[in-house]
């Protein structure tokens, strides 16, 4: 009887370590990742979003992953029932960067970590790492460009240019242009670059919510109002949303054509459309940054706060967010035109050529 019981006693004393075990395996397992995304109608937060989901995914990690489709009550709300859930981190690429301080507080009360993708989130503490691209340097790519194309540097000009600007809620857009006009600025001032409209500050120029469809209504009233009996040789733009609206108002008047060619027209985020577009001599230059090594970025930083370990980061003291600098890991973007597209993008396996047929 004593050895019934003895054996009965090590059957037990088995299974419930095999329990233990399959929990804590569980435990680990069964780890969420919220993830935030601010629209489906770029396409470039697509691929962020989808890129994420499977790295962390292969991680072995489960992924709550939501678009508010560029309204900030909706992104506020998901981002709300990922914290209500229970979430173990939060990654967000924000709408409106200063809107979230509230729900963040939320996030903290909770011991939820949280990593601002690719936008910085302002005016909050509670905000770990920063995954992003060299924001001002896309801006200086872009100026640069210009300064090339048209041969500033060697005292080319007088040419026409009209500026255009990114979202005002979005951080972002301020290092763009900033870095934009720490090239094209001086020579708008040596008159190089003649601005008819006047509009040179970033408010005149911003582009709410980086509205194609915004950004063409302003070019249309910049045509008509400046260009009449003026010809435009130069359009500065941060985003491929925007370069294409800008593109459809050109058109309308006649740019584009053997007589009219049209002018150069910058743009951002290599997207499939504007690709197409620099391919058929519309769009003239766009950047591209590769959301496959930001979204493995963002990853292995989050991987790493789960496993309270620390992040790599490359930059401590770029990005202050109104209450603490944020540490952030910074990659490199591209510029890319039709003589290096096939190089940066098709090479590379970020497009296909029949994509791009």
């Amino acid at each position: 009887m004593k050895k019934v019981s003895f054996l009965l006693s090590i059957m037990f004393l088995a299974i419930a370590m095999i329990a233990c075990s399959s929990d804590a395996g569980g435990e680990t397992d069964s780890k969420t990742v919220g993830i935030a995304m601010p629209t489906k109608s770029s396409e470039r937060w697509v691929y962020d979003g989808e890129n994420m989901k499977k790295e962390f995914e292969d991680l072995g990690y489960e992924v709550d992953l939501q678009y508010a489709e560029d309204v900030v009550e909706n992104q506020l709300s998901q981002i709300e029932n990922m914290i209500t859930k229970g979430v173990d981190i939060l990654v967000i690429a924000s709408i409106d960067g200063s809107a979230l301080t509230d729900v963040l507080e939320q996030a903290k009360s909770q011991e939820i970590p949280v990593i601002a993708y690719d936008r910085l989130i302002m005016n909050s503490e509670h905000v770990s790492y920063y995954a992003t691209f060299d924001n001002f340097k896309v801006g200086v790519l872009q100026g640069q460009y210009i300064e090339e194309q048209l041969g500033l540097a060697k005292g080319e000009g007088p040419y026409n240019i009209e500026l255009f600007a990114g979202s005002p809620d979005d951080n972002n857009a301020y290092f763009f242009w900033d870095g934009a006009m720490s090239v094209l600025q001086p020579y708008i001032d040596e008159g190089q670059l003649v601005v008819q409209s006047g509009q040179t500050d970033f408010e005149q120029g911003a582009t709410l919510r980086w509205s194609g469809s915004e950004a063409q209504e302003r070019m249309d009233n910049l045509l008509s109002a400046h260009y009449s009996s003026e010809k435009i040789d130069v359009v500065y733009s941060p985003f491929d949303g925007i370069s294409r609206g800008v593109i459809s108002s050109l058109k309308a008047v006649g740019y584009g054509s053997d007589d009219n060619p049209m002018p150069i027209v910058t743009g951002q985020d290599a997207e499939l459309a504007s690709v197409k577009s620099i391919i058929a001599g519309e769009q003239t230059q766009t950047i591209f940054k590769d959301t496959r090594e930001l979204a493995k970025k963002a990853v292995n930083m989050a991987d790493s706060v789960l496993n309270n370990e620390e992040p790599e980061v490359n930059d401590t003291e770029t990005y202050d967010n109104g209450v603490k600098v944020v540490p952030s890991y910074l990659l490199e973007p591209i510029s890319v035109d039709i003589n290096n597209y096939q190089e940066a993008l098709i090479d590379t396996g970020y497009f296909t050529e029949e994509e791009l047929e």
